[in-house]
């Protein structure tokens, strides 16, 4: 076989190849998981469950389907396709939709899904938080449980109902403090035949508890 035949034969071998690499689709590492990949711009379309993370590169964007979104981004699913989303706040870590954020960066607290740099007043910084301080509240002990009533009666009904409260330790706490009391109530029963003299109390609201 001469030198020109042998050529030839590596000319044609090698259209045959460059034919072959044409008619399949563009595969490199970052399409494994596509289902639909271009050369220019990576992942187009993901599988049901992963979400489609643009991320731009120079004037294009290169896509990439993940199973979770990188940081300051969160994962909205829709019907054709799930996408990541950046977060609204650049400070935000992690956030849960464009303006709820749930975690925030070094430096920052989290607050009513907002990240701020110090806590409003009325709440103290604890570990990534601002916690309002009615969370701590020193609480004093229980009171007694009230008379058992029923629109006012003590007696002439089979059940009433009786509260007790608690609240903080001392006047102090009470007045600077925004803290409400906590309270709880629970059925009782009553005594239905009133004593001598005493007169069972009914209105119009009256209702059967």
């Amino acid at each position: 076989m001469n030198r020109e035949c042998l050529k030839n034969q590596t000319q044609a071998l090698q259209r045959w190849r460059d034919d072959l690499t044409s008619s399949v689709p563009y595969i490199n590492t970052d399409c494994r998981s596509c289902l639909e990949c271009s050369r220019d711009n990576g992942c187009v379309r993901c599988p049901e469950r992963l979400f489609l993370f643009l991320q731009r590169d120079g004037m294009s964007h290169h896509g990439t389907c993940l199973h979770a979104c990188p940081t300051g981004h969160y994962g909205q699913r829709g019907k054709d396709i799930n996408r990541c989303m950046r977060c609204r706040s650049l400070d935000c870590e992690h956030c849960f939709s464009r303006d709820f954020c749930t975690k925030c960066r070094s430096g920052f607290q989290l607050f009513k899904g907002k990240c701020v740099t110090t806590c409003p007043k009325g709440t103290f910084a604890h570990q990534t938080d601002c916690l309002e301080n009615c969370l701590f509240a020193p609480m004093g002990d229980w009171s007694e449980w009230s008379v058992c009533l029923r629109n006012g009666a003590t007696c002439g009904f089979r059940w009433g109902r009786q509260m007790r409260n608690r609240g903080n330790k001392t006047l102090e706490e009470r007045t600077t403090w925004t803290c409400s009391s906590v309270s709880e109530t629970r059925r009782c029963r009553m005594k239905k035949k009133c004593p001598t003299g005493e007169k069972r109390q009914r209105d119009k609201h009256d209702i059967y508890i």
